[in-house]
């Protein structure tokens, strides 16, 4: 039986069979002994994503004790959900997203990952649900993912990519106008200065 360990871009958590890229955490365990998932899913605000396999390391069984892990079907979906990027097991891409950050804010060094993590939290929540915002379709670069009648899109090359746990498709024209964006502000800024997100291959 899957277990609630599935990341989606509004950043819930669902019971799916499909796998995906990314694994990832919200800073520590806040699944219950049973392993479903207790009232507030997160453990603190340093949401990161990270690779599936670093130094051998493995963890029997999932969701025991130490932290609660997350799966996302990509690093598109993980920003969308307000994930950035760990230091650790991916400290080049987690630099340079940082870097990214520090143009995009007019920073004169690139921002501590605790600095990033408290933005983030603000944006990501409202109470213990997901904050979007509004913004021009047009105006919006690759990798941001979008809400229309209550489903996730991403944008790339100026078209929607419909979103599922198990991939990317049909590909349909990015609506005109403004839109709900769930990609947080900082991150679509991130993306903006030329980050670029690992895409699951269905993208393609």
């Amino acid at each position: 039986m899957p277990l609630p360990n599935r990341v989606d871009p509004f950043g819930a958590i669902a019971a799916v069979p499909e796998r995906g890229l990314f694994l990832g955490n919200r800073g520590g365990r806040f699944h219950r002994d049973d392993r479903t998932i207790g009232p507030r899913p997160w453990a603190s605000r340093q949401w990161i994503c990270c690779v599936l396999a670093f130094k051998g390391r493995r963890r029997t069984p999932l969701m025991g004790r130490g932290y609660t892990e997350l799966f996302f079907l990509d690093e598109v979906t993980a920003l969308a959900a307000g994930h950035r990027p760990c230091f650790e097991c991916r400290r080049a891409d987690a630099t340079r997203f940082a870097a990214a950050w520090a143009r995009a804010k007019g920073l004169c060094v690139p921002p501590k990952a605790p600095e990033m993590d408290v933005v983030l939290h603000q944006e990501r929540l409202d109470g213990r649900t997901k904050r979007t915002w509004r913004a021009e379709a047009a105006a919006l670069p690759d990798g941001t993912m979008v809400a229309v009648r209550g489903q996730g899109f991403a944008v790339r090359g100026g078209r929607a990519l419909f979103w599922s746990f198990g991939g990317y498709g049909p590909v349909s024209p990015l609506p005109s106008g403004p839109i709900d964006v769930l990609t947080p502000p900082s991150i679509v800024a991130v993306l903006s200065e030329g980050f670029a997100p690992v895409w699951h291959p269905t993208a393609d």
